[in-house]
């Protein structure tokens, strides 16, 4: 476990062509309001020479608001999902929030990847270590971190959106999330969103370079 605090390598970097090297996989893990998914999209939309695909989520709960079935998540009735995880078609999944069942298919994960893109993961601490076994050597798994756990208390009230109540329920949470982070590859520390996404850059890149 490492976090990068070297001077970046930002030069131009093309991974392998579609049919020239195998697909690799990025697994990207936090606490809410770390800012994972902030770094995930900056990488998607601005390192197309990365090739990302990214991996879209089952669940049990009925669409919110716009939320498109096959682009936002696979959405399933409860059976659908349970016949899923009887035929053992999940590399992980949990069961949150009053209920709902979240997942991730394998089927859609391989599809991806034999289009020869890399597969880029947003996902829970649980099942980013449940993908990261999966694939063993062939996938990235990267922690993100916020430098303390007062730092991301500012950060969820900065936010505005959730009672205290809710955010000491998110920071109890946070608290035992970041037990897992040796579990990872690697460990970034956002304490700046710039530094941070400039980090993840090196990391992939230096990940597929060496499996190039």
């Amino acid at each position: 476990m490492e976090r990068i605090n070297k001077e970046l390598n930002t030069s131009p970097f093309t991974p392998p062509l579609e049919g020239t090297g195998e697909a690799r996989l990025l697994i990207v893990s936090a606490p809410s309001g770390s800012g994972k998914s902030t770094i995930v999209h900056y990488l998607m939309d601005e390192h197309p020479e990365f090739r990302l695909a990214f991996s879209v989520s089952a669940t049990s709960r009925p669409p919110r608001g716009k939320e498109k079935d096959r682009v936002d998540y696979y959405f399933l009735s409860d059976e659908e999902f349970r016949r899923h995880i009887e035929a053992g078609d999940f590399l992980e999944y949990e069961e949150v929030y009053g209920g709902s069942l979240y997942g991730t298919l394998k089927q859609q994960v391989d599809e991806k990847l034999a289009r020869g893109m890399n597969v880029v993961f947003d996902v829970d601490v649980k099942g980013g270590v449940n993908i990261k076994r999966y694939y063993g050597e062939r996938a990235l798994s990267i922690f993100i971190q916020p430098p303390s756990v007062e730092a991301l208390r500012q950060r969820l009230i900065g936010r505005g959106t959730d009672e205290m109540e809710k955010i000491e329920q998110r920071l109890a949470k946070a608290e035992y999330e970041m037990t897992f982070a040796p579990q990872f590859d690697r460990i970034l520390v956002n304490d700046d969103l710039e530094t941070a996404k400039r980090e993840a850059v090196a990391m992939l890149r230096d990940f597929l370079i060496l499996n190039s």
